[in-house]
């Protein structure tokens, strides 16, 4: 295993498997058990799955894919999307999935959190913030998929979900999000420098060099990649895969 952990974080809308750019547009990357079976193959450490429409269409987390991917999913999963209480929350972690990934239902159940590390454990919730830049160089936390803005200053709201009890924090920039052009190591940073809990960087994956530099100058504890995962290269065609594991101990260890 790798002392950094290199997640797969990969996006659902419903039953379909898709990878966006900038929160905006997105294409079909294929059906999620079959992605799952293959990472099973390739041996990765932990994957992560977002459904990230659930929010928006106020659609609860769909049970019978979530059932189909814990039985099918050999390393540690972690789910996130139309979550809205404590009770789906439970129910996603009875079936096998060890995480929970909170982010829009923490602005309107402040609560949520707390109640669910309280009977599952602090490790068993991920708070998950996404973040945008403006044109003036100020960053805001955004909900429901990107389509809410909150108010929220990222480094502070992240003191908030962990202080509400979440073990670990998801930190996206959708900016970078799908663009391969390397992740926002000074958001990270400041993230990182704000919290007592592991941070994983999301968003704008798509070299080692970039997952080498957010680990290096940002100091998070894990990284999740997307495109870098689900296509040949930038610009080509679908392709399950994963980085080379001898390279990334030696980029990581």
């Amino acid at each position: 295993m790798l002392r950094t952990r290199v997640i797969p974080c990969l996006q659902l809308i419903d039953e379909a498997l898709v990878k966006t750019v900038r929160f905006d547009k997105f294409e079909y990357i294929g059906d999620p058990i079959n992605t799952v079976r293959i990472f099973n193959e390739l041996e990765v450490d932990e994957l992560c799955f977002l459904d990230i429409r659930a929010a928006v269409e106020k659609r609860e987390p769909n049970f019978k894919i979530l059932h189909q991917i814990a039985d099918e999913c050999f390393m540690p999963l972690s789910y996130g999307g139309g979550i809205r209480n404590a009770e789906t929350a439970n129910r996603i972690l009875s079936i096998g999935i060890e995480k929970v990934v909170i982010n829009s239902a923490a602005f309107d159940n402040p609560d949520l959190i707390a109640r669910v590390a309280s009977y599952s454990g602090n490790q068993s919730v991920i708070g998950s913030l996404d973040v945008k830049k403006n044109v003036f160089g100020k960053y805001q936390v955004y909900s429901h998929d990107g389509s809410r803005k909150t108010g929220k200053e990222p480094a502070r709201w992240a003191q908030e979900l962990e202080k509400c009890g979440a073990g670990e924090l998801l930190v996206t920039s959708m900016n970078l999000d799908g663009t391969w052009s390397g992740y926002d190591v000074e958001l990270m940073k400041d993230i990182v420098e704000a919290v007592n809990v592991p941070v994983i960087a999301n968003g704008g994956a798509g070299s080692l060099s970039h997952i080498s530099e957010v680990v290096r100058r940002a100091g998070v504890s894990a990284v999740a990649v997307g495109s870098m995962v689900v296509y040949q290269k930038k610009g080509m065609g679908v392709l399950v895969n994963f980085p080379d594991r001898n390279q990334l101990r030696d980029i990581l260890n």
